[in-house]
């Protein structure tokens, strides 16, 4: 007797045979294969033009907060600075979110997601960006990114005259977002995760599977490095013998991870749900109420400076910058400075996340790595696992989105020891804004 083919039990497989076969079948089609091709094509423009809209956005930056200031005899620039260029930021946004399509681009207290890319959208989008980012905006760069590079990829299709189905628009929206957000992390993988999460792809279940795989995979690191460890014997490793020292987690830097999941989850739900009051209060009245809310992200950066003495840059901007300084030199902040920039920068992200445009990502990473370091002092906390665990939860917590924050932060710190307490304190996270009450969700642009 002949055995059956795998294929065709579905008890073997788990699936109806039409189901397993219909990979197989779209690869297979013509149509298929010419929007991959299509979708290689347009990466090469929409990367070059992500990368240079990200090198005018930079050395703009540079220009307001350092060339300029010393320029003018500053070393670093006076606590009023951010007045006037918060001033322009939310002056032009206001004008750009009355008067253009696509309003700028989404809110960013929305979150981030790759909805309505459209080429008539790019002109607002880049102008809101231009004037948000480099002027002192708390936001990163991430979100202007997927607008843009999905509405290049559409449009490089409108002038090649490809066909314009639903699935060419959502596979070219897609590839197009991919590859302007890896110009910014600079590593593919981190975008195609990225986006497969922001286009919700399996929808709730695919987190309801995820996190248990997620979680379950943390515990077992930690599981078998201890043994590891203790034991002197080793199984096997694909790792890589990467130079320095590496973090030994120890059962201190597991509770702590998980007790600053909670807390941070708590904190940053608080922070996008008022960012989401303060896109309600500027959604009428727009162009008067988006500079309201940019001059009082700007006194946030103002008042911080006059306190500690320090740059107001330190408030202002994404944190992408000070964000190396902070990991590279936590001891040369003060308790009160971290506590300063926390207090102040929180006040200013959630102002920019209701009325400027940009996105979410870079202010989290480094509010959740500065409680890292003020918290590292701790019983049984080192810094690197603080901070690890502090910029995971509140990536988590802001985006929603664990795997793309568990990655992300794995890729910032340029060593997998310390992932366990990255996935731990993102599931906990993950799993806390979730359970927490919804609040003000859902925002209406024009």
């Amino acid at each position: 007797m002949t055995e059956p083919s795998p294929r065709s039990d579905p008890a073997v497989d788990g699936a109806q045979p039409e189901e397993a076969d219909l990979l197989r079948d779209l690869l297979r089609a013509p149509g298929y294969l010419k929007a991959l091709v299509l979708c290689a094509l347009i990466g090469i423009p929409v990367s070059l033009a992500a990368f240079w809209f990200l090198v005018g956005l930079h050395e703009l930056e540079h220009f307001l907060w350092a060339d300029l200031p010393h320029g003018l005899g500053w070393t670093t620039p006076p606590w009023w600075w951010p007045l006037p260029l918060f001033l322009v930021a939310g002056g032009v946004v206001g004008l750009v979110a009355a008067d253009l399509p696509g309003a700028g681009g989404h809110v960013p207290a929305s979150g981030l997601h790759g909805e309505g890319a459209s080429p008539n959208v790019l002109l607002g989008v880049v102008l809101a960006a231009a004037a948000s980012l480099p002027f002192g905006a708390v936001l990163g760069p991430e979100a202007p990114l997927i607008a843009l590079g999905g509405g290049l990829a559409l449009l490089f299709r409108t002038l090649a005259r490809a066909p314009a189905t639903a699935q060419s628009t959502a596979l070219l929206g897609a590839a197009g977002a991919a590859a302007a957000i890896a110009a910014i992390f600079g590593n593919p993988l981190v975008a195609a995760v990225l986006l497969i999460e922001v286009a919700g792809v399996g929808g709730p279940r695919l987190f309801a599977v995820m996190l248990p795989a997620l979680l379950s995979s943390g515990v077992g690191a930690l599981v078998f490095t201890g043994f590891g460890r203790w034991t002197g014997l080793d199984t096997g490793s694909l790792g890589l013998k990467l130079p320095g020292p590496s973090p030994r987690l120890d059962v201190g830097d597991v509770l702590w991870s998980l007790l600053m999941g909670v807390a941070i989850a708590v904190v940053m739900h608080l922070v996008m749900t008022t960012g989401r009051l303060v896109a309600a209060f500027t959604a009428t009245g727009v162009r008067v109420r988006t500079v309201v809310c940019a001059l009082g992200a700007a006194a946030c950066a103002a008042l911080y400076a006059l306190t500690t003495g320090r740059s107001p840059a330190d408030v202002a901007s994404s944190g992408q910058a000070t964000l190396s300084d902070l990991a590279a030199y936590p001891h040369t902040w003060s308790v009160g400075a971290l506590l300063a920039v926390l207090a102040f920068k929180g006040a200013a992200y959630t102002l920019c996340l209701g009325s400027l445009r940009g996105g979410p990502v870079f202010p989290a990473l480094f509010l959740g790595a500065a409680t890292g370091v003020l918290l590292a002092p701790l019983p049984g906390l080192g810094v690197v696992p603080a901070v690890a665990a502090g910029m995971a939860a509140a990536t988590a917590a802001t985006l929603r989105l664990p795997v793309s924050s568990v990655v992300l932060v794995s890729l910032l710190l340029g060593s997998v020891d310390a992932m366990p307490v990255v996935i731990l304190a993102a599931v906990v996270a993950f799993v806390t804004t979730e359970l927490l009450p919804v609040g003000f969700v859902r925002l209406r642009t024009r």
